[in-house]
Formats: C-alpha cells, sequence, structure tokens
C-alpha cells in the first residue's frame, strides 16, 4: 500500500468518528427511543403485528401505513419538484439546495418505504414485486411497489457525486455525473407516476372513503398535494438544518437562503391554488356540498380551510413581504394539512360507519418515532461529513459541474 492510499485510508478513518460530544439533548432524546423501538420491533417480527398494534380486520391500514408511507412519501416530494425547477427549468437560484433535497429524499424514501415491511402480515412477501413470485401485474400496489424501489435507486445515483467528492474518487464523480442527468429525467417522471399511484390504491375503497373525500380525482390530488408538501418540508428542514449546522453552511447557502425560501414560498401559493380549485370542483362533480354540514364537515372544512386555504394565504403575504417567519409558519401549517389529509384516508374517514375507532397504540408511536430519528441519525453523520451543504472540493468546482448539469435544461 503506498503513501498516498495510506493517508486516504487514514484521513477516512477520521471521517468516520463522531464529530459532536456523545452527551447533547439530541443524543440523549433520541438514543433511548431507538432503543426501546428496536425491541418493538423484534417484538413485531416475532409475535406478530398484534403484540405491538391495535390493527384489526376493520383497519387493516393504521399508524405505520398513515405516516411512513402516505405522509413521508408526501414529504419526500420535495425532491423531484427542486429537480424539476433546477435541471428541467433551469431555475438556478435553487442550486444551492439540489443536493440536501435530493438526499432528503433518499433517506425519506428509504427509511419510510422501507418501514412497510414492518406493517405486512407476511413481510417476506415484501420482494414479490422482484423476484418474480405471483408479480401481480395487475395490481396498483405492484406498480406503486416498483416505482419507490426504482426511485430511491435513481435517487442514490443523484447523490453519488456527493460521496465520491467525500472520498475523492474523481473518475466515479465524472462518470456519475453524466449518469446523473438521466437519473433525473427518469426520477421525475417515475415521482410523478407513484405519488399518484398512491392515491390510485384508495380508489378502489369507494364505499369504505367518507364521500367528502372519496373522488376519481385521488391519484391527481396525491400529486399536487405532494408538490407543496414536499416544499413545505423543503422549507422546514433547511431552516433547522441552516441553524443546526451553520457551521457547515458554504457561503453560497447561507447567502442565499432567504431568497429562496421567499421563491419556494411563491411556487408554494400557485400549488395551493391549483389543488384548491380541484378541491372545489370535486365538491361540485360530487354534489357533496350538503355533507359539509355533519360533524365529518366540519372536519373536512378544518383540514382544507384551516390548513390549507389559510397556508396558501400566508404564503402569498409572506412571499410579497419577505416575511421568513410567515412563510415558515405557513409551511408548518401545511404540513399538518397533509399529515391530517392523509390520515383522514387510512384511518379517520375510512370505515367513517364503524362504531368502533381505531387508536395507535403508544407502540407504533414508538416504532414510527425510532424510525424518523434513525433517519435523522443518519442524516446528521452524512451532513457532518458530505459536501451536501458545504463548499465542494475544489477539484470538483473547478471541473465546471454545474455548467455540466445545465446542459439537460438546454438539450430539453
Amino acid at each position: 500500500m503506498d503513501t498516498q492510499t495510506t493517508t486516504q485510508t487514514f484521513s477516512l478513518a477520521l471521517e468516520l468518528k463522531p464529530k459532536r460530544p456523545y452527551f447533547t439533548p439530541f443524543n440523549i432524546i433520541t438514543v433511548p427511543v431507538i432503543l426501546l423501538g428496536v425491541v418493538l420491533v423484534v417484538m413485531r417480527f416475532a409475535l406478530g403485528l398484534g403484540s405491538v398494534t391495535n390493527l384489526s380486520q376493520d383497519f387493516p391500514w393504521g399508524l405505520w401505513i398513515g405516516f411512513d408511507v402516505l405522509v413521508g412519501i408526501a414529504f419526500a416530494g420535495g425532491s423531484y419538484v427542486i429537480s424539476f425547477m433546477y435541471y428541467i427549468l433551469g431555475k438556478k437560484v435553487y442550486h444551492p439546495i439540489v443536493r440536501v433535497t435530493v438526499l432528503n429524499g433518499f433517506l425519506s424514501y428509504s427509511f419510510y418505504a422501507g418501514a412497510l415491511v414492518l406493517d405486512l402480515g407476511r413481510p417476506w412477501n415484501a420482494f414479490n414485486f422482484l423476484i418474480g413470485n405471483e408479480f401481480g401485474v395487475a395490481s396498483v400496489m405492484f406498480m406503486v411497489a416498483w416505482h419507490f424501489f426504482l426511485y430511491t435507486l435513481l435517487l442514490l445515483v443523484e447523490f453519488v457525486p456527493a460521496v465520491a467528492e467525500w472520498i475523492g474518487a474523481k473518475r466515479l464523480w465524472k462518470t456519475v455525473n453524466w449518469v446523473n442527468l438521466v437519473a433525473v429525467v427518469l426520477g421525475i417522471t417515475i415521482a410523478l407516476g407513484h405519488q399518484s399511484g398512491v392515491g390510485g390504491l384508495f380508489l378502489l375503497a369507494k364505499a369504505k372513503i367518507h364521500p367528502l373525500w372519496y373522488s376519481p380525482l385521488i391519484p391527481l390530488l396525491f400529486l399536487v398535494s405532494s408538490m407543496f408538501a414536499g416544499l413545505c418540508m423543503v422549507i422546514f428542514e433547511g431552516s433547522i438544518t441552516s441553524r443546526a449546522f451553520r457551521a457547515r453552511l458554504s457561503d453560497e447557502m447561507s447567502s442565499t437562503h432567504d431568497s429562496i425560501v421567499v421563491n419556494l414560498a411563491k411556487v408554494s401559493t400557485g400549488i395551493i391554488a391549483v389543488y384548491l380549485v380541484l378541491k372545489v370542483f370535486d365538491l361540485f362533480r360530487g354534489n357533496t356540498w350538503g355533507l359539509l354540514a355533519t360533524p365529518f364537515g366540519a372536519w373536512y372544512l378544518l383540514e382544507v380551510v384551516g390548513f390549507v386555504v389559510i397556508p396558501g394565504v400566508l404564503f402569498f403575504s409572506g412571499a410579497r413581504k419577505e416575511s421568513l417567519p410567515v412563510i415558515k409558519a405557513a409551511a408548518v401549517m401545511a404540513m399538518v394539512g397533509i399529515f391530517i389529509n392523509r390520515f383522514n384516508f387510512v384511518f379517520i374517514a375510512y370505515n367513517w360507519t364503524e362504531p368502533v375507532r381505531y387508536y395507535p397504540s403508544w407502540m407504533e408511536i414508538v416504532v414510527t418515532l425510532t424510525v424518523i430519528f434513525t433517519e435523522l441519525w443518519v442524516y446528521r453523520w452524512v451532513i457532518n461529513r458530505m459536501p451536501v451543504i458545504s463548499e465542494r472540493p475544489r477539484w470538483a468546482r473547478e471541473h465546471g459541474q454545474d455548467r455540466d448539469n445545465n446542459k439537460l435544461s438546454q438539450a430539453v
């Protein structure tokens, strides 16, 4: 082994060491939850779903599906929206956040879609769509499963340049940067398919979903809502990252953070407006106005008015006045709206005539928190080491990565 290789190996070993003290508030809170969650996951696989969940034949989908898959995947929508605006539309203002949104998307799909295995009564069947055992090609789930799998791989390809810069693999970096352009186009296409496909699952349950929520437009509504949900997560996550990792921020990200947030608010305003038009049209189409006077109607109005209309107005006002606190408040409110909307489809407006309701057990909540906290640990580990929000190596900047990547905009 030559001296250069030895030096690189030693440097990489140092990078793997913890970057911060062990006893931080984040560690003290998350480690016990993760350890308890691991025990509960073992119980779930050893003793079955009934040992840790309140799921039943009437409510086969609960918190794990509702949050890990429906909410988590919607919040990951920022990766394909930002990639579309930067690579396809050529909006260079979003350059500083492209890589971090791709990382967030990759981790979200890896953890939340991966956590789907926890909710399967026969988890060993989770890979049927890959190995050919009863493919089920006519199933919406077959399409969604393949899309999740392929999109996760494409997000990994998009993120490989950051790994290559971290380990100094210049040849890999050059190769993947060209493949990256193809991955972006395929990724956006696949994301559009499965974001709507997740909504398409509920088209099969017309008799079980309250008329105010059931609609032939569910796939389109899920797709559009994933766009502003993803952008809200970008605003929320970016605000926390810029504070928690201030020392790691590149000069470009530090100087453009505020303007990026304002631009995202403008885009979110437009997308929310489209979503509201679709919701109003759906009320006319289904002639369900009379149901707004019922208790479920009040809940529907709380979701739409309280956590879609009001955030839309706040986004519009915040963007005009360039008020970051208003924009961030709007993002949080809209995210709460996505929580409510997706939970409605799984266990609130689902089987709404049943006298017995589903409530998640404390163990389901702990396992969900375990998934979230574990993802945050991985996110923190990557941010502290790889050039995600920090300056990239000089050799990568000098090679003109940005110029090469923007060739896609010219080609399209």
